[in-house]
Order: structure tokens, then C-alpha cells, then sequence
């Protein structure tokens, strides 16, 4: 599992899409693939607000996420910080922010790689460095 993050609009879609050699792999933006399946899964933070809107609780949220990212197939999380600035009023937003920063936590903690992105330029934080992650795993 790799993961990109950074900012928002700080190029992290194109670098994946640019980097990553994604022939035949799904590409998803706020939804999650069935387990088992390959796919880039972009907007996790929009999926999670969807979550709470419909009142599911953060541990049904962290389990969703936990049994896909344990799951076989190959996937690349592109995730948008959304921790920096002043801490919501509105109860939703602050839980919104909370869910989202700590199941960035886990899956942060269950990734091979992590790359940084930050007004396009990447950064390695976890991992070997080589971009060509799902090359590297289908051979």
C-alpha cells in the first residue's frame, strides 16, 4: 500500500498519475473499492464527511477502512490534509476532522510507502523511495 498526501491542490493526483504506472487499475474519488480489488482511492476525507452525515460511527468508519486496507489488492491512497488552520465550531466539521486525522493514523501506520507531496514536490517519508510501486509489486 502506498500512500500520497499533502495539501490540497498541491499536485498529488498528478503525481500518481505521472509516477505510478497505472495502466488497468480503478480510479476512485470519494468511494472505497470492494476489498480485494486494485485501485487509486482519492477524496477518503469525502467519504468519511458522507459517513458521519449519515450518522455511521467513527469505529464502523475505522473498520471499514481497516478490513480494506488488510485486504489483497494493490492500492494508492491519495489523501488531502485537512489538520492545519483553526479547529471547527460546528461539532460535525471538528468530528469530521477528528475521524478523518486518525484513520490517517492507521493507514499511515499499515503503508509500505508514504510520499509528501508539497506544490508538486515529492518527498519520502516511508519506503524505499522508487516511485514505481505498482511496477515493483506485479512482477
Amino acid at each position: 500500500m502506498h500512500i500520497v498526501f499533502g495539501g490540497a491542490f498541491n499536485g498529488k493526483r498528478q503525481y500518481v498519475k505521472e509516477h505510478m504506472g497505472l495502466e488497468s487499475i480503478a480510479w476512485l474519488e470519494g468511494e472505497l473499492p470492494n476489498p480485494g480489488d486494485n485501485a487509486v482511492i482519492a477524496g477518503l476525507e469525502h467519504w468519511i464527511r458522507a459517513q458521519l452525515e449519515q450518522n455511521h460511527s467513527e469505529q464502523e468508519i475505522l473498520a471499514a477502512i481497516s478490513t480494506l486496507a488488510n485486504s489483497t489488492g494493490e492500492r494508492i491512497w491519495i489523501l488531502t490534509d485537512i489538520s492545519r488552520g483553526i479547529v471547527p465550531i460546528d461539532p460535525l466539521e471538528r468530528e469530521w476532522r477528528d475521524v478523518t486525522g486518525r484513520s490517517y493514523q492507521y493507514l499511515f501506520g499499515q503503508a509500505q510507502h508514504i510520499t509528501r507531496i508539497w506544490y508538486g514536490i515529492p518527498q519520502t517519508l516511508k519506503g524505499d523511495g522508487r516511485n514505481e510501486y505498482l511496477h515493483e509489486n506485479r512482477r
